[in-house]
């Protein structure tokens, strides 16, 4: 299958890859394209404001989670039917696995799906020196996949020498210039950008954006750029996010049929086919605090046969009524510490619901939530839901950050192999658990975490269910049975 598609990358974080993929968005939008996006890499937050432009949930490619076959898949599924993808680099081109490998990098997605990348260059200090750093992202590797460059704050009296220089000594092409853009900044935090909802004018600032590409940008150039990527192969269900399938259908496109037989369902029925025929109801926390949700997770639930309830662990005072699992996901808990536990009966529903053996997945903030207490930004100790005797408290600095290998334990009291997951929190807790073997890819680091029994599944890591199925398997089985 052909999804026309480019990936924007940098030489570095911090070099305007979220803003100007936001800004290209809107254009495409414009222009009355249906557009699809994707971020490479485990980040939460810059799939949330390619999602503000386009209207639709952006997705992640991850080679990492989901190897080359999942990752080409996942890119099938959610293109199929846009007229351009346009995919969002991560740090700098060749930068992957514990800085010392270009695996899981920007430059290895561009490489497993075929997909051309432009390199986005922050031209500030420079002039003539922009030619040999562009070349040597050129020649780093033999196919580096860069097709084109964007020269980030650029004068528009330079920018037409700058790009002949480019063009002639080093055959490429550049596709445009963006001049130094003071009213459209997107501001950080300890975790990454702050959340779209928090930026003022936001959609205001990204059609200023927009306007300002349309003029300094090729697009037309980057249109037949996207249309030059590589064949994807065709999946058993690319019918896009949305699409309604049969039960049969849905089993084949997840590969339940083989979950089942490593998963012994026998205690739930004698026909492994009730289990995804019988609705399954499960609550999922979203809102301010709890937002750091990889999409593709909820769908392959969805596919599995599940049935997902929204609901604000801050807004709402009880569980959604009827359900047979609980998902609390990461997110900024900490800065609403005090709204969550001033919430007692939501804390105290969500306490009596998994001491009553609701199945529950949670993964670092929403972890935090289940401990005794949580420190706030300003180190004001409140009380939280009480599931675990430990506190969660601020750090000074990063307490475990990148790709990690859980080995050596169960889920849900399934045996599932090893899983792929991510850490990256400033925060961390007097009871981490001891179910699994953490271990950093490329290192002997190793340390333990996870608190892991029959009905709970809740440490610091966030999983891609897409790195191992059998979790998301192992947790429907759970709530089969509570239900």
């Amino acid at each position: 299958m052909n999804i026309p598609r480019i990936l924007l990358t940098a030489g570095a974080s911090g070099s305007g890859k979220t803003l100007l993929t936001c800004g290209m968005l809107q254009v495409l939008k414009n222009r009355g394209l249906k557009v699809m996006s994707f971020k490479c890499g485990p980040d939460y937050i810059d799939p949330m404001f390619h999602a503000q432009v386009i209207g639709t949930p952006s997705r992640n490619l991850d080679t990492f989670f989901t190897g080359k076959e999942g990752t080409r898949e996942l890119l099938a599924k959610n293109g199929a039917g846009c007229d351009v993808a346009v995919l969002e680099g991560v740090m700098g081109y060749y930068d992957g696995l514990g800085g010392i490998s270009t695996d899981a990098s920007a430059y290895d997605v561009a490489q497993v799906t075929d997909t051309p990348a432009v390199l986005i260059v922050n031209c500030k200090g420079m002039s003539v020196s922009i030619l040999p750093y562009v070349k040597g992202f050129l020649e780093f590797r033999g196919d580096s996949h860069i097709r084109g460059v964007i020269l980030n704050q650029m004068t528009p009296m330079l920018y037409p020498r700058v790009k002949a220089m480019i063009e002639d000594e080093l055959h490429i092409e550049v596709y445009g210039y963006v001049p130094k853009l003071t009213d459209c900044v997107l501001e950080s935090r300890h975790l990454g950008l702050v959340l779209p909802n928090e930026v003022a004018e936001l959609q205001e600032k990204l059609h200023k954006l927009a306007d300002v590409l349309e003029d300094t940008l090729d697009v037309d150039k980057l249109l037949e750029l996207a249309k030059q990527s590589g064949k994807l192969p065709e999946t058993r269900n690319n019918s896009g996010s949305g699409a309604k399938t049969t039960n049969a259908e849905s089993v084949a496109a997840v590969g339940f049929g083989t979950l089942n037989e490593d998963l012994d369902f026998s205690t739930c029925s004698g026909n492994k086919s009730d289990v995804l025929g019988k609705s399954i109801r499960i609550a999922v926390a979203r809102d301010e605090a709890f937002c750091f949700i990889y999409e593709d997770n909820l769908q392959l639930l969805r596919d599995m046969g599940a049935e997902l309830v929204e609901f604000s662990p801050i807004h709402d005072e009880a569980l959604p009524e009827h359900v047979q699992g609980l998902l609390l996901y990461g997110g900024y808990p900490e800065l609403y510490a005090r709204e969550l536990s001033e919430n007692v009966p939501m804390r105290d529903s969500i306490h009596n619901a998994i001491e009553l053996g609701l199945p529950c997945i949670a993964e670092c903030g929403g972890f935090m939530y289940l401990m005794d207490s949580l420190e706030s930004m300003e180190y004001e100790k409140f009380p939280m839901a009480g599931v675990f005797c430990g506190d969660a408290f601020r750090t000074e600095k990063l307490s475990r950050f990148g790709y990690v290998t859980l080995t050596d334990g169960t889920a849900f009291g399934e045996q599932v192999g090893d899983i792929p997951a991510h850490e990256f929190h400033y925060f961390d807790t007097t009871d981490n658990g001891d179910t699994f073997t953490t271990k950093k890819p490329l290192s002997k680091r190793s340390w333990n975490c996870i608190h892991s029994t029959p009905t709970l599944f809740a440490g610091f890591p966030h999983i891609h269910f897409y790195g191992n199925k059998k979790v998301a398997a192992a947790f429907l089985k759970a709530c089969w049975k509570f239900g």
